[in-house]
């Protein structure tokens, strides 16, 4: 990879490679933009087959966080990092620790996260010697598991599609087909089945469909999600499931889950809205769980984070707007959105530079 002119197209500050041979260690971080604040994004951990693999997957995500974090209205810039390596054989406490020494060495331009193969325990390791962590444990001023928050963003997404489409927020009114019934997924399932709301559900983990079973769900085979005739697709698992091969297959009026990357290419957005579907560009949707690990930077609140969720429904209805104004599909509309703020806030700010200071007064470990 050319990796200056690659930055330099994708717009990215700065590219951080850590090796710490003791402990195996080999990372990167990618600091995307920080004209809106300090780069903010997840600690992934990968097998990659090559280290080019791994530069491409830390370059994408990290533009990826820059839109999330810009979208949502938060003071945060984009950034990521991965680690090349087997999560089931290569983690130790020196591991983390040497990484978060790496990360405070940047000071403050970069605050990572727990993300794919990486745990609260981790974070609890590098937060030994960095305050540049979110997701910590409760126990230090952390907000516990997110799920709960991102499935309410989500919720609140699906309520703002619902008025678009159907000129109502009633989630009963409706019928939904949920891919995946995981961490984030079952909490969606919960609420619209609480709501009154009939609801069909595929996923690979029997308990959890059990479960569902318990709540009053249908439940069909995986590749039949697809073939559902509903309101509302919502997938919740894997990413790229609107493709070539399921776009024609989905039988609903309107795309809103939580899983990330739902677009397998971004044309098929644009071929969604041409079929009169509505899409909730997922970024912008499932915001709920960066919002309830920022605010651990101000000291967490959990009231607060649920009153700052809730505006994702005002965040997917201005993304509506845009595209009625632009005449673009929703896809675009959200790029459009995170790069005007961008734009206008990079004529008053500068990119973000950190002022070392002691510890965050709404961080401080627990008596």
């Amino acid at each position: 990879m050319e990796l200056f002119a690659t930055a330099e197209q994708m717009g990215h500050e700065q590219v951080v490679f850590f090796h710490h041979k003791d402990s195996g260690l080999k990372a990167i971080v990618a600091i995307h933009n920080t004209v809106l604040g300090p780069a903010l994004g997840g600690l992934r951990m990968w097998p990659y087959d090559s280290e080019d693999d791994a530069l491409t997957d830390v370059l994408r995500l990290s533009r990826g966080m820059t839109y999330k974090a810009a979208v949502s209205g938060l003071n945060l810039g984009g950034g990521k990092s991965v680690i090349i390596g087997d999560p089931k054989k290569d983690k130790s406490e020196a591991f983390f620790r040497a990484l978060g020494k790496f990360i405070d060495s940047l000071g403050g331009r970069y605050i990572t996260a727990e993300d794919v193969n990486t745990t609260v325990g981790d974070m609890e390791y590098i937060f030994t010697e960095t305050d540049n962590v979110v997701g910590v444990p409760e126990v230090h001023g952390g907000g516990g598991d997110p799920s709960p928050l991102t499935a309410y963003g989500t919720i609140r997404g699906i309520q703002a599609c619902l008025n678009r489409k159907y000129g109502h927020t009633d989630l009963g009114k409706a019928s939904y087909a949920v891919q995946g019934a995981g961490n984030v997924g079952i909490h969606i399932i919960r609420k619209l089945r609480e709501e009154g709301a009939k609801v069909t559900v595929c996923d690979m983990n029997q308990a959890r469909l059990d479960e569902c079973k318990e709540m009053g769900c249908e439940i069909v085979d995986l590749d039949a999600i697809y073939d559902v005739d509903c309101d509302v697709y919502v997938p919740c698992a894997l990413g790229a499931t609107v493709n070539d091969d399921t776009i024609g297959r989905l039988k609903c009026d309107i795309v809103a889950g939580s899983a990330n990357n739902q677009l397998a290419e971004e044309r098929h957005g644009t071929e969604l809205e041409k079929r009169g579907m509505i899409y909730a560009p997922d970024y912008a949707i499932n915001a709920g769980g960066l919002m309830n690990v920022a605010i651990e930077l101000q000291g967490y609140n959990r009231d607060r984070a649920f009153r700052q969720v809730k505006g994702i429904y005002d965040i997917i209805e201005n993304i509506f707007a845009i595209a009625d104004r632009d005449g673009i599909p929703s896809w675009q509309a959200a790029d459009r959105l995170a790069e005007e703020r961008i734009e206008a806030m990079s004529h008053v700010k500068l990119p973000h530079v950190e002022r070392r200071s002691k510890r965050m007064s709404g961080r401080r470990p627990k008596a």
